[in-house]
């Protein structure tokens, strides 16, 4: 069979806000390729209701944004970067509002501009720019639209990468650099080459290595996984943020209940109707959401009861079905009027605060790879990620990424080349029980063991587990054709070990960590917890 071969200036895997918005700013002379796992919108940011942090109102401040962040991030956010990333954070509101997204607008906010801004957790004023309760979706249909648009940019759906490839593909030791990726296309079951002169991870985060998430099936932990597998950094793994409240039934797959509510005035009760959280925190509902997953943990786990219960009910039926109306819509799907009874919820895992470490251009160890979103640990979040901030971090690497990509095409350079996929000597898989078998035990040993309250001996259970299957993975997939779930599998694996590694390593419980080993903060363990892959070497200036 023919090899195929693709050629790109810049390859970017992923189709969330980070991939897209980074694509639309690249030269319109270079060639382009997104490459998404399903369809283009298929992602964690169609899903994000809240909205986008920014400071647009004439009564906040960078300063004070700068501040709840670094609260919020239990002391291990880069001061630096926050005040960067909250420093672009206006701009890029203004970028997006220039493609068309068409954020909620209140002629009563005039010190914002007349943009409606609501509040979350950490935050202690009003600067949530959003479009009504589904901000990801507008963002991402926006953005989609201008992709589609754009005759430099090539769009694969429906192809998932295997790995990337580097110098150490060529037999290169010396050469530290990312050539393109191989990539499977799920329509001809053939894996294919991609090759580039720059390549951007922005393939989200790895909420799926949990039972319960709020996330899409997509967010498997590709990027971080390859990048790790490739040579490079990853750091503050253990920190996976619980959304405290994602809609507890039947029928609800995933479906989150945004924060925005809680901002709004919603309270969380315990069946019996008792509101709890003023017990456990003096900013009760509005407190981050480390402290809210835990308080609903404990009462949970205390009760014996199988969720919790978010009622704002007690706002007029008009204000909610204008603030909220997808969250309206949906309830009543399933029986429930969010304007007369309170909704029944319960955490789950939502956002990976660790990842692939970049500097200020997305810049990862390996020469020509970049990472933006929530693949990439920039040192915005620290401990724990405050909401809204993602959207903004997606944006502002994604914008640092393009300048800096945009900046090397143009000194110009040859395409690499590789050799091909080899897959000679696999057959056609024989019992694919082994990958959904290990699929669930994987998920169901990170949600009993490495949820969000850990003890050092259910760490090292999981770990023991967790080095069962990746052996058995590994010897899969060295004998049988990939596949999708092959593929996701053997990177959630690598994550979830990576997770485990890093739990294990902070011995202190600090924002999303908390182990009942060690109940209390250390003031000395200050730093990020890094892990280096065998091979790593750093990066040369000029590289």
């Amino acid at each position: 069979m023919t090899e195929t071969v693709h050629r790109y200036d810049c390859l970017i895997l992923g189709s969330g806000a980070a991939g897209l918005s980074l694509a639309l700013r690249l030269p319109a002379q270079s060639a382009v390729a997104v490459v998404s796992k399903r369809e283009l919108s298929e992602g964690s940011t169609v899903y994000a209701q809240g909205g986008i942090s920014a400071v647009l109102d004439a009564n906040d401040s960078v300063q004070s944004h700068v501040q709840d962040t670094l609260k919020a991030g239990a002391g291990l956010c880069d001061p630096r970067v926050v005040r960067m990333v909250v420093e672009h954070g206006p701009r890029n509101i203004q970028w997006l509002l220039d493609q068309g997204v068409a954020f909620t607008r209140n002629a009563e906010y005039v010190s914002a501009g007349g943009y409606h801004l609501t509040r979350e957790g950490g935050h202690t004023h009003r600067r949530i720019v959003h479009a009504a309760d589904a901000t990801g979706l507008a963002v991402a249909t926006t953005l989609e639209a201008q992709v589609r648009d754009r005759p430099n940019i090539t769009v694969h759906e429906q192809h998932i990468a295997v790995d990337l490839i580097t110098s150490r593909h060529l037999g290169d030791q010396r050469a530290h650099r990312c050539l393109g990726a191989y990539i499977l296309n799920l329509a001809t079951g053939r894996v294919e080459t991609y090759l580039a002169r720059f390549v951007v991870l922005a393939t989200g985060g790895a909420s799926k290595v949990y039972l319960y998430t709020s996330n899409p099936d997509v967010s498997t932990g590709d990027g971080i996984a390859m990048a790790w597998r490739a040579g490079c950094r990853v750091a503050n793994m253990e920190f996976m943020q619980f959304h405290p409240t994602c809609l507890y039934h039947p029928l609800a797959h995933s479906y989150l209940i945004t924060e925005a509510l809680r901002g709004e005035g919603a309270r969380l009760l315990l069946p019996d109707g008792e509101r709890f959280m003023p017990r456990f925190d003096a900013r009760a509902e509005l407190a981050p959401r480390d402290i809210v997953a835990r308080a609903i943990d404990h009462e949970m786990k205390r009760l014996g009861s199988e969720c919790v219960y978010l009622d704002i009910s007690h706002r007029p039926a008009d204000f909610i079905i204008e603030h909220f109306p997808t969250i309206h819509a949906r309830c009543l799907e399933l029986g429930i009027d969010i304007t007369r009874e309170p909704i029944p919820v319960v955490p789950a895992s939502h956002y990976t605060c660790g990842g692939v470490m970049v500097d200020d251009q997305a810049r990862t160890d390996l020469a020509g790879l970049y990472a933006s979103g929530e693949t990439a640990y920039t040192g915005l979040h620290g401990a724990n990620r405050m909401a809204s901030n993602s959207l903004l971090e997606c944006l502002v690497y994604s914008e640092l990424a393009a300048a800096d990509i945009t900046r090397l095409m143009a000194k110009g350079g040859e395409l690499p080349e590789a050799p091909p996929w080899d897959e000679s000597r696999v057959t056609e898989p024989d019992e694919e029980v082994v990958v959904t078998h290990n699929w669930d035990e994987l998920r169901r040993f990170m949600w009993d063991y490495v949820g969000i309250v850990r003890t050092n001996k259910r760490l090292r259970r999981a770990k023991r587990r967790a080095d069962l299957l990746h052996q058995e993975v590994i010897e899969y997939y060295s004998n049988f054709r990939v596949s999708n779930d092959l593929i996701e599998l053997r990177n959630l694996l690598e994550v979830a070990d990576l997770i485990i590694q890093s739990a294990l390593r902070r011995r202190e419980s600090r924002g999303l960590h908390y182990t009942s080993d060690f109940p209390n903060k250390d003031r000395s363990q200050r730093a990020p917890t890094i892990l280096i892959p065998d091979g790593y070497r750093p990066r040369g200036r000029d590289e």
